[in-house]
């Protein structure tokens, strides 16, 4: 075990692949035996086809038969080790995707959209006040995701710094203990808010979860704190990346200047290119039997290790793909990349996603078309100890 490939692996600039990644993945082989932060042993998949593949098959799961001596990944609490009952996961977890797919509809996303460029565009209002250099994650990567899922879910905006400071705690893969209390204070102020919505009910996630039939106030405000976990962290990190990527990418501002319906396509490319940072590993399943991978044997139970990102950068499906290029998905190419899943685990909220991260880059290039990095890129620090990682701060000038 000592000479397995140690996870996570060493990111020194937040552009380019971990060394030893790129190592594995030059191996051309699409599979790789490594070893946890935890200790355990785990299968690493970094093959496009063989994440996409795995991403839908029912012999994987999150559940594990005997959780207490499952592999982990890390000390989080909520993606460090098995998630949920093993012999009933798969029911959960359609009853979970019914009950929470009618708040992401084409609909309700239309009227979502409006309001979110209002809100881009205050934001952004704030920032051409400032005096330069600002950061850009403070003054719009952090707060437009979370005004936007405050208001999906009927959360006080005003809440924000503590309900911030939990998920992080949550998300942190190196303190089990620090983790654990984030993801319980999380928890309670989750009942907190369900309980107020019994009697203030409004037009948000929560108030209508609680008119739904067979809904315990516990199973509402876990459902929702999971929704406002998931429904800002991930895209805080993808405002700033994409930003990050635009600014120093020759070319690719000044294209999103010149052409502004390049913008869809700029975000389906902002979603695939950023290397994976942080304390993340891929995404961790469990083989619920015995299955093969690549020709490789996965016994039942073992650890598998959907690497998404590394799966984005498989270059038999994308060329030179550690190239920024916002025309790679320009004109009729269908966006492949796999950054909200695949199958029937395919992220609910990728629809809003979308729709912020083009509100951002449709208003921010034009509001500040000299925009540039005020320090060098490989400066810049990056999260090492939560799950999604991302930038601490991306310093900009104008």
């Amino acid at each position: 075990m000592a000479d397995l490939p140690l996870l996570p692996f060493e990111q020194p600039h937040p552009l380019r692949p971990a060394p030893a990644l790129a190592d594995l993945q030059a191996t051309g082989c699409p599979v790789h035996r490594v070893r946890t932060r935890s200790g355990h042993e785990a299968w690493l998949v970094t093959g496009y086809e063989e994440v996409r593949g795995l991403l839908a098959d029912d012999r994987l799961g999150r559940s594990h038969p005997d959780p207490a001596n499952a592999a982990r990944t890390g000390d989080s609490a909520l993606f460090g080790g098995p998630q949920g009952d093993f012999a009933t996961e798969r029911e959960d977890h359609r009853r979970m995707r019914a009950l929470l797919q009618p708040h992401f509809s084409p609909g309700r996303m239309r009227v979502l959209r409006d309001r979110v460029e209002t809100l881009t565009a205050g934001l952004l209002d704030d920032l051409v006040q400032r005096e330069p250099p600002a950061d850009l994650t403070e003054a719009l990567a952090l707060p437009l995701p979370i005004l936007v899922i405050c208001e999906l879910l009927g959360v006080p905006y005003e809440d924000r710094d503590r309900f911030r400071a939990w998920t992080l705690a949550a998300a942190d893969v190196r303190d089990r203990a620090r983790s654990e209390q984030g993801l319980g204070e999380l928890f309670a102020y989750g009942r907190h808010l369900v309980r107020r919505r019994r009697d203030e009910p409004g037009d948000d996630v929560i108030s209508r979860l609680r008119a739904a039939e067979g809904l315990g106030d516990d199973e509402i405000a876990m459902l929702s704190m999971a929704l406002l976990f998931a429904g800002h962290e991930t895209t805080v990190v993808r405002i700033g990346m994409g930003a990050l990527l635009l600014l120093t990418t020759p070319g690719q501002w000044r294209a999103l200047l010149d052409r502004p319906g390049l913008v869809p396509a700029a975000v389906e490319e902002v979603l695939r290119a950023p290397q994976r940072s942080g304390g993340g590993a891929g995404i961790p399943r469990y083989a619920r039997e015995d299955l093969e991978v690549a020709g490789l044997p996965v016994a039942a139970g073992e650890m598998v290790l959907l690497d998404t990102t590394a799966a984005d950068h498989d270059p038999a499906v994308f060329p030179d793909p550690d190239r920024f290029d916002v025309l790679r998905y320009s004109g009729d190419r269908a966006a492949q990349h796999l950054a909200f899943g695949h199958g029937p685990r395919y992220c609910i909220g990728a629809p809003l996603a979308r729709i912020e991260l083009t509100a951002v880059f449709s208003q921010l290039v034009p509001r500040f078309p000299d925009m540039r990095l005020a320090v060098p890129a490989e400066e810049l620090q990056v999260r090492r100890d939560a799950l999604t990682g991302g930038l601490v701060e991306l310093p900009v000038t104008w």
